[in-house]
């Protein structure tokens, strides 16, 4: 069975049937210990049982404590990363599932629910050890102190310890600066200074304090990162640095309109996190605008042609305005509450 954004493939209603059945029995994981045409059909018929109680009970709680409301929303909104740790999570419980069900099991669903923390925890942690990641990344006393420790980048190094061990890279870069750009404006405040370029040199600050121990950097940090897998090529770039984009067919407004409304759905995730712990919207929402909508960009929102001069300064120069702010407020909150993707979003 193939999951994905567009759809989820079902197994027959009889094949379900036999998975139950073989569980009351007590037989299932019997059934399933091979490696032919019948394990095959059972983890299937598996998938279907167990994908929607993952999504409900595990993806879905920590999208939001992630801050991915759009995420959270549906099985459908799921970003790449987070569709991966997802598919992650599903097969690790179906491997569970036909793995230790040797007992008869009469309510099949009550059963995988109980056993989901321990199944996806373990799986998490095996994935990390065979990457040669720490299982249960956390920081050691001498890298504390020296880091001062100062508790962003502290919090900072576990994430960097956190993200060696996962297979994915951001695009096309190593670490994921842009999200660590708005954790880093959530932990100390400092939304104006927390741009990805001040990340990437905390970064490489974090990176000197681990080399201290060579051995245990050699371990946990080089290792694992040689064994991500490689990102994407970098966009080529003419003589001064400038990006070199392809001329493509259709509207190139297009492309703005999709990396505004990307932009916004950022915004959303952003501001749900901060109004979840209990910053007032108004302030929040013409902080995380000014931020995300009025710094330095590159790509698409600064290549011409466009219909307008400024896509941005509408949206930027709308927070002057007092009326206008309670409007985007207004929408934004509603937003919020309907558990939009955030293209939505139109100031």
């Amino acid at each position: 069975m193939v999951i994905s954004h567009g759809s989820i493939a079902r197994s027959e209603p009889d094949t379900l049937c036999r998975l139950r059945e073989l569980a009351a029995a007590g037989s299932l994981a019997t059934a399933a210990s091979g490696d032919g045409a019948e394990r095959t059909v059972l983890a299937g018929a598996a998938y279907e049982l167990v994908w929607p109680i993952v999504f409900a009970r595990v993806t879905r709680r920590f999208e939001r404590q992630r801050g991915h409301a759009v995420c959270a929303s549906g099985l459908t909104k799921l970003a790449d990363e987070c569709l991966d740790r997802f598919h992650d999570d599903v097969e690790a419980v179906v491997d569970d599932l036909l793995t230790h069900a040797r007992q008869p099991i009469r309510h099949l669903e009550a059963w995988v629910t109980a056993r989901l923390g321990a199944a996806t925890v373990n799986a998490h942690r095996r994935r990390r050890g065979e990457r040669g990641a720490l299982q249960r990344p956390r920081l050691p006393g001498w890298l504390a102190d020296g880091l001062g420790r100062d508790r962003w980048l502290m919090a900072l190094a576990v994430d960097m310890l956190v993200w060696v061990g996962v297979s994915g890279t951001a695009g096309d870069q190593l670490w994921p600066v842009e999200s660590w750009a708005q954790s880093r404006g959530a932990c100390t405040g400092d939304w104006q200074g927390s741009d990805p370029a001040t990340v990437q040199r905390e970064i490489e600050s974090v990176l000197a304090a681990m080399r201290a121990r060579p051995a245990w950097y050699r371990s946990f940090v080089e290792r694992p990162i040689g064994a991500k897998r490689p990102p994407v090529v970098t966009m080529a770039v003419d003589p001064y640095g400038e990006p070199v984009l392809p001329l493509v067919p259709g509207d190139p407004d297009a492309r703005v309109e999709s990396e505004l409304r990307h932009l916004a759905g950022d915004a959303v995730r952003v501001i749900v996190a901060r109004l979840g712990r209990g910053e007032p919207a108004e302030t929040v929402v013409a902080e995380v605008l000014h931020t995300i909508f009025g710094g330095a960009f590159t790509g698409t929102l600064d290549q011409m042609p466009h219909s307008m001069a400024d896509p941005l300064g509408g949206i930027v120069g709308g927070l002057t305005d007092r009326s206008r702010v309670d409007r985007i407020v207004t929408e934004i909150l509603a937003i919020v509450d309907e558990g939009d993707d955030g293209d939505a979003l139109s100031v």
